[in-house]
């Protein structure tokens, strides 16, 4: 993402224009952009005019739009950003109060507008720094496989992207076919291979994941280094450092978050988001399971640890999901805009954003959007006493 131009007055308000350069930014334009916000991009509109003679003629027309944001829908397999409401600006096309979709595009630019006390939170303002920095966190590429179906996706700071399944059939050894069985692994591992190349830029040093049950994750990196060598192709032949082959326990997607695990990918990943994220959720949990006061989770009782200072300077962490920021209600994203806001500033803590599309953040999501690690112990946060259960079937009483 590139900022174009950005004024934000004293009061909170203001306005940036953004320049989408890939996909991911998608992404972060849509944790950006909030109901009631002014959104102004270019559009195709159909426009009907009437003749002197009463025929009516109908044509597309490309202009720029400001609407008042009503509604978001991103899909996230193809990175595409639909934004809804109602036409705030007249045009020489359209009247104030028309309804329009607005296709966010990349290459064009957008120009957000926010009004009212706070709008450009801290929250908002870091989306933006976050999205234009340029050295953001690599991506990692993975193909989760078994014979006959690789799963390639993608790994960003953001989310895991599924960018293709690949299915080809393989007949099955039997008797002296074994020569058919060959034929259709060979096929199935140039299919994979070839969709791999068409996502991947090979001038780039990123970690290739290749997981499966048994053998075949072993078979198709030596597959991708002997087709490297047969065709003379260098820049192939330069990611054989990259390639981690991994067991996983099928060639689902899912078996992607048990492969992330495993210590030699780990390992090869603790420089990235994902990986930063991952630990301070297992931190968080093995404190949980202390059950030592100093790991707690759940609206209430990490707002009690925060106004008794123990989220600060020496340790305190606020682990947030960034689910509670989209809340349509400002009411309730200000609630935790502020909170965030009192750990980081006043009380020195830091403070991590977990994504809910990654494994990190829908475990986040599953104790409620929002954790705390304590710089000392409480015990009183929990008025109930009520008995609840936490991931790996371990039973803790709520106030842990």
């Amino acid at each position: 993402m590139r900022l174009i131009k950005q004024n934000f007055e004293r009061n909170g308000s203001g306005l940036v224009t953004l320049f989408p350069e890939e996909p991911e930014d998608m992404w972060y334009a849509y944790n950006l952009i909030r109901p009631n916000d002014l959104l102004r991009a270019s559009a195709i509109r159909r426009v009907t005019t009437e003749s002197a003679t009463g025929s009516t003629s109908s044509t597309r027309v490309h202009t720029t739009l400001t609407i008042r944001v009503a509604s978001l829908d991103f899909d996230q397999q193809s990175s595409q950003l639909h934004v809804s409401g109602k036409i705030a600006e007249e045009t020489k096309f359209t009247k104030v109060g028309q309804y329009h979709t607005l296709d966010l595009e990349l290459q064009r630019n957008f120009t957000l507008e926010k009004d009212g006390e706070e709008a450009w939170d801290s929250v908002a303002r870091g989306i933006i720094k976050e999205a234009c920095d340029p050295v953001k966190s690599a991506d990692i590429w993975a193909v989760v496989m078994q014979e006959g179906l690789a799963n390639l996706a993608v790994l960003t700071g953001a989310r895991t992207v599924l960018r293709q399944r690949i299915e080809v059939s393989i007949p099955r050894k039997r008797g002296g076919r074994a020569s058919d069985h060959d034929k259709g692994l060979g096929k199935f591992f140039q299919t994979t291979l070839d969709t791999l190349l068409r996502q991947i830029d090979l001038t780039e040093s990123k970690p290739i994941l290749i997981a499966s049950p048994g053998f075949t994750a072993a078979s198709f990196q030596k597959f991708i280094l002997d087709t490297a060598t047969r065709t003379g192709n260098k820049a192939l032949m330069s990611q054989k450092a990259n390639l981690v082959v991994v067991h996983s326990s099928s060639g689902h997607l899912h078996s992607l978050n048990e492969v992330l695990q495993t210590p030699e990918v780990k390992a090869r990943l603790k420089d990235t988001q994902y990986a930063r994220e991952g630990k301070l959720m297992d931190d968080f949990m093995t404190l949980l399971r202390k059950d030592d006061g100093r790991a707690w989770y759940g609206p209430e009782e990490v707002e009690k640890a925060v106004e008794k200072g123990a989220v600060g300077r020496g340790g305190g962490v606020l682990l947030i999901s960034n689910a509670l920021f989209r809340a349509q209600d400002v009411a309730i994203r200000r609630r935790w805009v502020r909170l965030a806001d009192k750990v980081r500033d006043i009380e020195g803590g830091e403070v991590r954003t977990l994504s809910s599309e990654h494994e990190s953040g829908k475990r986040l999501d599953g104790l409620g959007g929002i954790a705390a690690i304590l710089t000392f112990p409480l015990d009183d946060l929990d008025d109930d006493g009520l008995e609840v259960e936490v991931p790996n079937g371990h039973e803790v009483d709520s106030q842990t």
